[in-house]
Parts: structure tokens; sequence; C-alpha cells
């Protein structure tokens, strides 16, 4: 079965299926992380938030008013 014909097969289930099969799948790749390769460009960017000497962070206060959209 090719991804696309599988997708289309998952995205046919009920959303709470759909949700409850991905969770699943989150879970069981999770459970071995040694087995997913870390692309090159999240290694890149982790390396340049480390180096980087004033590091901007936001509150999560404010993050989740931004989001709700009551900044």
């Amino acid at each position: 079965m090719t991804k696309q014909a599988l997708l289309s097969e998952i995205l046919r289930l009920p959303p709470d299926e759909c949700i409850d099969l991905l969770g699943e799948a989150w879970d069981a790749l999770a459970a071995s992380p040694e087995d997913v390769a870390i692309p090159e460009w999240h290694l890149e960017e982790l390396e340049r938030r480390l180096v980087d000497p004033d590091p901007k962070y936001v509150p999560w206060q404010e993050v989740r008013a931004r989001l709700q959209g009551s900044s």
C-alpha cells in the first residue's frame, strides 16, 4: 500500500479514531527515539540557538494571550 493510499484510509476514520491512531503511531516512534533520524537543519538550528548570547524568551502567558487573540 502506498503512503497516499494509507493516508486516504486513515482519513476515512472518524476524527476521534484518527487522532487515537496518530497518537499510537507517535507513541510507537517515541519508544525508540534512536531509530528516528534528526534532520541536519534541526541540529543547525539548535546550535544557532545555543550560541545566541542574548536569547529572547516570551513568557507562556504572553504566548497564550497571542494565540487566544487577546494580545
